[in-house]
């Protein structure tokens, strides 16, 4: 497993996350402070705080969460 710090600051940039996130075939979670939901669930990641820095946790293999990270680069922080 690893962790990733996003930030999701626009309505476009939750659709191209969700679309990156459902083309992977383990489990992704993200998580804002004390709620956690699954990140291929564009309606989850909407019912965050999205103005804070979320936490993404990538469960899969080390090749998995790196080429995932690529995907995800412009979103980390």
């Amino acid at each position: 497993m690893k962790e990733y710090k996003v930030l999701l600051s626009s309505i476009g940039d939750v659709k191209e996350f969700v679309a990156v996130t459902n083309e992977c075939p383990f489990e992704i979670d993200v998580i804002s402070g004390r709620y956690a939901v699954d990140a291929k669930s564009i309606m989850g990641i909407f019912s965050l705080d999205l103005e804070k820095t979320l936490t993404v946790n990538v469960h899969g293999n080390d090749k998995q969460c790196e080429d995932f990270a690529e995907e995800i680069k412009k979103f980390i922080v």
